[in-house]
Parts: C-alpha cells; structure tokens; sequence
C-alpha cells in the first residue's frame, strides 16, 4: 500500500507544479504593485549579509518569530478563559505546565534546530538553495510549496504512525504526548530524536527541488502556522479546517491527544486522506459523528 500511495501522491504533486510553473507569465515575480518593494527589501538583505547568514540565522530567527507569535495566544486562551466556547477539550494545562514546555522549547531550538540548520546548509547549497535575485514567479513559489505540502504529509504520516508502534512511543514519541490536551506551542514539544526523525518531512521537499530562499522562508511560515493551528486546541468558526477542504486541523489532531497511543489513528500532519486511505481515522469519524448528533440534538 505504501508504494502504491507514493506513486499515486508524487507524480500528482509533481505534475501539479510543472502545470501552475508554465500557467501565467513571468514577467513579473509578484503582483506589480509589490515587487518593486520585495525585490528592494531582498537587494538590501542580500548586500548585508551572506548567503549563510541569511539561510541559517535567518531562517531560525523567523521560525522562532513565527512560532512563538503564533503560539503564545493559546496559551493566554487557556490561563483567561478567552474564547472558552471553542475548546475542544474543556480542561485546561496548568501554568506549571506550560511553561515547562516553553522552557524545554527554547531548550530545544536553540540545542537541537540551529545547530541543525548550521550543519545542513551546505546540503542545501548543493542541492541547489540560492538567494540571488531575480526572485522567483510566485507562480514558481505557489506550485513548489503545494509539493511541499504534499510531500511533507505523506512522509511525516508513516514516520509518525511508525512512532506509535509501542518501542518508538514510549522511549521517543511519548513526550510529545505528556501533553494530552495540547495548546499552539506544544506542536513542537517532542524527544530531540523525533525532532530530527520528523523534520526530515519538512525539508524533504526544499532539499529535492533546491528552491529560492524566499521560498523556504515562506514554506517555513506556512509550515509553523498549519502545526501550530492543529495543536492549538480551539476550533474557531475561522479556522483554515471550516473553509479548506482536506485540511486537517485542531478538531482532526485534537482527537490524536486524547485517546490511548495505540488507537489514537490521525497521523497525518495537514491533510486527511492518508488516514481515510489507510483506515486510520475510522475512531476519529465515530466521535466526530456522535458529536454532530449530540450538537442536532441539542438545538431541537
């Protein structure tokens, strides 16, 4: 099944990518009212700093940005009460809790990913990573990060359900666990080994096609913001899951949580149809149905 999958996967995603490349002209990287300023703001950081610079430090100091900015107001949601109507789980982590995982974050990042990103630099140069302009079309930029996405969800499925099988969980996967009712930052809590293990996902993608660095740094963005949603806790009316279809979200993974590591099914990262294909959601479906029935019940 796994191949069969693959096959059927990659050369959608790749085909999809040659298509929306060649759909519209390149004239212009961007929409004509924001180039002239992005390729400015690109010019100047490309004449003060090096490459190297911008590949590594760069690219950390806007995950961290991102992650953080993006993470914190989950946090805030549960010590206040915000938003309280949208939890998915009613209970809420102690502040003992959660800056326990904050703590550990900042750990982690600074130990684990930045030496990482230092070290894989030179992999990605030869892989074809540049920063020089021109900049990309965004027709470019577009199709390669839904690769990415693509690409990204069917490795990190197999690698994380491989991390429910009963060794991997309790000596690797079982801390990312020790959070069984997650908020926005908790999406980057794991064992050292299973950020280095699922990260793979991540940059699979950008390694193979050697992309432009504002596209890694976008694909990076976008990255953050789909995890940190998934983890967040809250199903808001606007959140991405309501309006995109596949999308996954904080209700799709929330489940993932809270129930036992050998039935919790919901792999996936971003999208669903790997666990419909795979039978690994079939839980998740009966909860979700019994809910809807609850909810209709309720109104009646």
């Amino acid at each position: 099944l796994v191949p069969t999958t693959l096959y059927l996967l990659l050369p959608t995603a790749a085909a999809a990518t040659v298509l929306l490349a060649h759909l519209w002209p390149r004239k212009s990287p961007l929409p004509h009212s924001m180039a002239p300023l992005l390729e400015s703001v690109w010019q100047y950081l490309i004449t003060h700093f090096s490459e190297f610079q911008l590949a590594t430090i760069g690219t950390f100091l806007i995950h961290e940005s991102v992650f953080f900015l993006s993470g914190l107001p989950s946090v805030y949601f549960e010590r206040s009460g915000l938003f309280s109507e949208y939890k998915i789980q009613k209970k809420s982590n102690t502040a003992e809790a959660q800056e326990k995982c904050i703590v550990r974050l900042i750990l982690y990042h600074v130990c684990v990913n930045l030496p990482v990103m230092l070290i894989s630099y030179p992999i990605f140069r030869w892989m074809g990573l540049r920063s020089s302009q021109p900049l990309p079309h965004w027709s470019v930029v577009l199709s390669q990060i839904i690769f990415y996405f693509i690409l990204e969800d069917f490795v990190f499925y197999w690698g994380h359900r491989l991390l429910h099988t009963k060794w991997l969980y309790k000596h690797v996967h079982s801390v990312h666990h020790e959070y069984a009712t997650p908020f926005g930052l908790t999406s980057e809590y794991a064992h050292p080994a299973e950020i280095l293990f699922l990260g793979f996902a991540t940059v699979v993608g950008p390694a193979l096609t050697g992309p432009h660095l504002l596209t890694l740094w976008l694909w990076v963005i976008l990255r953050v913001l789909e995890t940190v949603d998934a983890h967040s806790g809250y199903d808001f009316p606007w959140s991405p899951s309501n309006f995109l279809p596949l999308y996954g979200g904080a209700h799709f993974h929330d489940y993932h949580h809270r129930v036992l590591y050998t039935k919790s099914g919901n792999y996936s990262s971003t999208f669903v149809y790997m666990d419909w294909l795979f039978g690994t959601d079939k839980g998740y479906q009966k909860i979700k149905a019994l809910e809807e029935e609850e909810g209709s019940s309720k109104k009646l």
